[in-house]
């Protein structure tokens, strides 16, 4: 299984415990990542605010390199490029003038070829449970997760295109394939408040304050999530949480991906815990 990878500009940088973990997981299921050379950012929360046409055509350079290297799949696991990504091959599919454009700005053509896929999508349904059990040399067994979704991952739905947009089940079905339990639990699909961190940052921290909340009342160890925008969100907003409310969650924040390199056989470095603020080493080394 080969296909184009795409890190972004926070896997090489703030996330880079996602990249590493990410990473790990693929060598052990038999994934291969093919790195885009010379990507480029995306565009991510400011390109549509400036220009239509530079919103689409910086991730619309990703497709068309991915075509260029004769891959017609692409991996890009921050859920803010993922959504990019995909807006970006709907509209140049659904707008010819559109598509002229881009390929006009990019120098080169699309031929509309590539799909853009969702990192736990690729583990779950092209990898499959099966094979990753067999992965499996040690099973979480005894840890408690709350799978965290945020509110893009699953959204627009028309976007995004991917499991139940009310009650996902993909990081679910992952976390139980490599031995840990999946909790039940309210806020799978709540916003965290990331967005607004700095202009309203009460609003933000209330918000963070009722996921973690909800975590913790569900009995869970750690949260898992799949966006670098909600995993730091959640992990570096702890101590500030504790000040305002008075209330100390303790929870770690990992990636699903660092929980399932560790049940592989990933050192805790090959995953990068290190870089986890609320320290994981109590949780983990209980079980």
């Amino acid at each position: 299984m080969k296909y184009a990878y795409y890190p972004g500009c926070s896997l090489e940088s703030s996330a880079k415990e996602y990249d590493l973990s990410i990473r790990a997981c693929c060598h052990f299921t038999g994934v291969e990542l093919v790195e885009i050379p010379d990507w480029i950012c995306c565009g991510a929360s400011s390109a549509h605010a400036t220009s239509h046409l530079l919103s689409i055509a910086l991730p619309a350079k990703a497709l068309v390199q991915t075509e260029a290297m004769g891959l017609h799949q692409v991996i890009a696991p921050c859920v803010a490029c993922l959504t990019r990504l995909k807006v970006a091959s709907m509209e140049m599919a659904d707008d010819d003038a559109l598509k002229k454009d881009v390929e006009t700005v990019l120098e080169g053509s699309y031929q509309g070829k590539v799909k853009v896929r969702n990192v736990l999508d690729v583990f779950l349904n092209d990898v499959g449970v099966e094979k990753i059990q067999e992965a499996v040399v040690s099973p979480l067994k005894g840890l408690k997760v709350a799978c965290y979704y945020g509110c893009l991952l699953t959204r627009p739905p028309h976007i995004a295109q991917f499991d139940d947009v009310e009650n996902p089940h993909s990081m679910d079905d992952l976390m139980r394939a490599v031995g840990a339990e999946a909790v039940d639990w309210s806020f799978k699909t709540d916003c965290c408040g990331v967005s607004m961190s700095l202009a309203e940052t009460d609003a933000a921290l209330d918000l963070t304050n009722r996921v973690l909340e909800g975590a913790k009342d569900a009995g869970a160890d750690c949260v898992a999530v799949a966006c670098p925008l909600c995993q730091s969100n959640l992990d570096l907003r702890q101590k500030a949480i504790g000040n305002k409310y008075g209330v100390f969650y303790d929870l770690p924040i990992l990636y699903f991906s660092q929980l399932m390199g560790l049940a592989f056989g990933a050192t805790s470095r090959d995953v990068g815990l290190e870089k986890v603020i609320v320290d994981p080493f109590p949780v983990l080394g209980a079980i």
